[in-house]
């Protein structure tokens, strides 16, 4: 038994190899001449066998591969894990163009988020060139000349304490011999303890930005209709500091003292009470108009003007009249041609004393006296904002 199966084993393995050797026989060209049925099911046998080997192979190779990557994975994991973090993508690894038009794109927080990340991207997000659009957009419309020079005030008194706070803290005795052993120790020792957080460039409007947003930094402005909307200052605009309160999205307001009164303040100023100065001047300084030969009845304009002498200017809206000889008919009107202007302040009634006034268009400085109080300079207004934001702001019932 055992020699026939030996027998029968060994001429089947001959028969296999004298296939892979000798070319094939001569029936195997005749394969065409059989029914395409059988064709097909031969075909189907044999491509099912070669398809079912593939796949134990690819499936082999496929085991073996994933065992010899665990292996190396294993036994070098340090450096696939340096590999890893190399080719993986960074925001960093952008055209400069690119995260330039991403970063311009941010808000003022997100931008500050930004700059957190690592100290390549806090030089490009803390960059004048994005703040500075920042900056403008917020606040342009109530931010003047004044308030940026007393910002740099700011920046000067500061940067005098921290140097006197330096100097001040100079090490003696042991602390000195080991500052001149290590110099920067001293330095960083005092500087470190309280800047570590804050190593903002104090220049940069950033940084002003922040100081603005935070309501640390006091600066310049007007308000319409100071003190809530007072009787007696209804339709003007004075000088005031503001702070900016970002809970609740108002600000804070100090008037100057003048005469008797102290310092006045006010709480939740909404913004559409405010304005940046018009002119870089005092509030005390008369303005010296430049559009008197201009004036014509109709036109809007605001005038300083003042109780008395101790008091600063506030600025007060009003229009051109015509005179009394007129009619008011534009046809014949010659009201522009005569050296006197009338200026009249329709918010109160016909007959009270604060409705009308005079002035001499050659020849006018500062007119007035104690009781009616003291007329300055006059600017007319030319710009469509301006002249509806003082309309927005009028009363709702006629004043005496």
């Amino acid at each position: 038994m055992l020699l026939y199966l030996f027998i029968s084993c060994f001429s089947i393995i001959f028969f296999i190899k004298s296939l892979t050797l000798k070319p094939p026989p001569p029936w195997a060209t005749e394969m065409r001449l059989l029914s395409p049925w059988f064709r097909k099911d031969v075909s189907f046998f044999l491509s099912s066998r070669l398809i079912k080997n593939i796949l134990g192979l690819a499936y082999f190779t496929t085991v073996v591969s994933k065992m010899s990557l665990k292996k190396m994975s294993f036994t070098s994991k340090v450096d696939n894990f340096e590999e890893v973090e190399e080719s993986a993508m960074s925001i960093l690894d952008l055209p400069d163009l690119v995260l330039e038009c991403i970063l311009e794109r941010l808000p003022p927080a997100a931008l500050c988020s930004m700059a957190g990340v690592c100290s390549s991207l806090r030089s490009r997000c803390i960059s004048d060139h994005f703040w500075e659009k920042h900056m403008k957009k917020k606040w342009g419309r109530i931010i003047g000349p004044a308030a940026y020079r007393e910002w740099q005030w700011h920046i000067a008194l500061r940067t005098r304490k921290d140097s006197s706070h330096l100097k001040q803290g100079k090490p003696k005795g042991l602390m000195r011999v080991l500052s001149i052993v290590r110099p920067s120790w001293w330095i960083k020792s005092k500087v470190d303890d309280s800047s570590k957080q804050c190593s903002l460039p104090d220049d940069s409007i950033m940084s002003w930005f922040l100081a603005l947003e935070t309501g640390r930094f006091w600066f310049p402005a007007q308000v319409y209709n100071r003190e809530n909307g007072h009787v007696g200052f209804m339709l003007s605009c004075y000088d005031a500091e503001l702070s900016y309160d970002p809970r609740i999205d108002t600000f804070k307001a100090r008037y100057p003292p003048h005469g008797r009164r102290a310092v006045a303040t006010e709480r939740d100023v909404p913004w559409e009470r405010l304005r940046a100065p018009p002119f870089d001047t005092s509030p005390h300084d008369l303005h010296i108009s430049d559009c008197l030969n201009e004036l014509r009845p109709g036109d809007n304009i605001e005038i300083q003007w003042r109780r008395n002498k101790e008091f600063p200017y506030g600025w007060w809206y009003g229009v051109v009249g015509h005179l009394e000889s007129c009619d008011g008919n534009d046809n014949y009107c010659r009201c522009h041609n005569s050296d006197t202007v009338v200026l009249e302040f329709n918010q109160y009634t016909a007959g009270s004393r604060w409705r009308r006034a005079t002035i001499n268009r050659k020849e006018h400085r500062e007119e007035g006296n104690e009781a009616d109080g003291f007329y300055g300079g006059i600017r007319k207004l030319c710009n469509e904002e301006e002249i509806s934001t003082w309309k927005r702001l009028w009363p709702s019932e006629i004043l005496e």
